[in-house]
């Protein structure tokens, strides 16, 4: 046995145990069972209480990607979802990030808080549309995942709609700069919000209706077994 053992030990390698950890991890995050979804829960609070930097912040980004809304509402607490990255300046891989995200996602398939977060980002970046599409150039792809995820029922007082609209709004304003690519995303911006406006019009005449296939974040979440107050 002892020959065994000295065999084994030279490859449990610092590498490899980071391994295993990051692999326990990620089992956790899938939320798959109620002490998963626990585990994960208690790592997020922890993020939470030790503050996003621009260090850490890839970190939080991932995190996005868990769909349990038990985990996530951990990782906000109490603070606004659209200001979760204040701390962050935009960069070229946030944004490329952040429509990767809703490119993934499907409409009512990511729990709102989720994608409110992704939103208060592009917000803040497209504030000044020419300034922010000097650090992430947006295409005509990434402007029809963000406008599939509008919700003509929920009206445009709803905060995710909201959002979203004055995204689509600042972009337009893109238009004039005579850059034909710039210039036919500025339109087409200025026509998904036209086609939300319109009730006589369907979203799937200005967004491939691929792309609007519905889902319901609910039905794969997996609750703790225990739900505590912070």
């Amino acid at each position: 046995m002892a020959e065994n053992s000295e065999t084994i030990r030279p490859e449990w390698t610092t590498e490899s145990t980071h391994r295993v950890e990051s692999l326990i991890l990620r089992n956790a995050f899938s939320s798959r069972t109620p002490d998963a979804t626990e585990t994960a829960m208690a790592y997020t609070r922890y993020l939470r209480l030790a503050r996003m930097t621009s260090e850490n912040y890839p970190l939080f980004l991932s995190l996005l990607e868990i769909e349990n809304h038990y985990v996530i509402d951990s990782l906000i607490g109490d603070d606004d979802p659209f200001v979760f990255f204040t701390p962050i300046q935009p960069t070229r891989h946030l944004l490329r990030e952040c429509f990767r995200l809703l490119t993934f996602w499907h409409p009512g398939g990511i729990y709102p808080k989720t994608i409110s977060i992704v939103l208060g980002v592009l917000q803040a970046a497209y504030n000044h549309a020419k300034d922010g599409n000097e650090i992430y150039r947006v295409s005509i792809n990434d402007i029809n995942n963000l406008g599939k995820h509008l919700n003509k029922d929920s009206g445009q007082t709803d905060p995710v709609n909201r959002a979203i609209l004055d995204v689509l709004d600042r972009l337009s304003l893109l238009e004039g700069q005579g850059d034909e690519e710039i210039e036919e995303l500025a339109r087409h911006c200025h026509n998904i919000r036209t086609y939300f406006f319109d009730r006589r019009r369907k979203m799937e005449d200005i967004i491939p209706q691929v792309l609007l296939v519905k889902s319901d974040y609910l039905v794969k979440t997996v609750g703790p077994n225990f739900v505590f107050e912070d």
